[in-house]
């Protein structure tokens, strides 16, 4: 999953692409709504962190550019002004969840999960598999209830797969969801070396990840692989 952090000070950009990282988040940093725009240009989010107060303009008028747009990527927004009527504005400009500041980085996280489930059509927070379970909050994966240990990116290639289970997702897709700007050296093929990581940490869970040559991957139980 890739997230988009629209916040110029450097040391609350940095705190919540630092959670967010640890929670397997491929995240972006714009300081502002010029960097913002050019971002998303390029690039495709699952979710876009809005600060109200930008150094170039309103983080709203960055919002309403791109509902009138037709981009619906969810929007968390962030403000420091706590009454009703400035929340009311920011929902009602398109924003999808909005946040006081100071936050507990925990319960942004916790909201941005949300949003992800929302947006894939997925009401549950855990998410069962063969004889696998995921709890993304818990950043836990157990397989016939025995706990599997596996690192940042692993579970976010895992989490990708599963937002999307039965669909084949293209390897520039995984890739985007895995890696952010700054690691734009990592080619493309590094999706193999992860794809087959994970495949050795599923052995035994009855969970399939099939390669479809020229278009992606597909995950789906045993029983329904093709």
């Amino acid at each position: 999953m890739r997230v988009l952090v629209v916040e110029d000070t450097d040391d609350v950009a940095g705190a919540i692409a630092a959670s967010l990282s640890r929670a397997g988040y491929a995240c972006d940093i714009a300081p502002d709504l010029a960097a913002a725009q050019a971002h998303v240009d390029v690039q495709e989010y699952d979710v876009v962190v809005l600060d109200i107060n930008l150094p170039d303009g309103d983080g709203r008028d960055f919002l309403r550019g791109l509902r009138r747009g037709g981009d619906r990527t969810p929007v968390l927004m962030l403000s420091a002004r706590f009454e009703v009527a400035a929340r009311i504005d920011a929902l009602d400009d398109g924003a999808d969840d909005y946040l006081v500041k100071p936050f507990d980085l925990r319960e942004l996280e916790a909201r941005v999960r949300a949003l992800v489930r929302r947006e894939s059509g997925r009401a549950e927070g855990r998410i069962e598999l063969g004889a696998m379970e995921y709890d993304p909050a818990a950043k836990a994966v157990r397989i016939a209830g025995q706990s599997v240990t596996m690192t940042r990116r692993e579970l976010a290639l895992l989490n990708l797969l599963l937002s999307h289970r039965g669909q084949i997702i293209a390897k520039e897709r995984l890739f985007d969801g895995l890696f952010s700007f700054e690691e734009a050296e990592v080619g493309v093929n590094a999706v193999e070396l992860y794809i087959a990581r994970l495949r050795k940490k599923l052995v035994g869970s009855g969970v399939t990840i099939e390669t479809h040559r020229g278009m992606g991957y597909r995950m789906c139980p045993s029983s329904e692989a093709g």
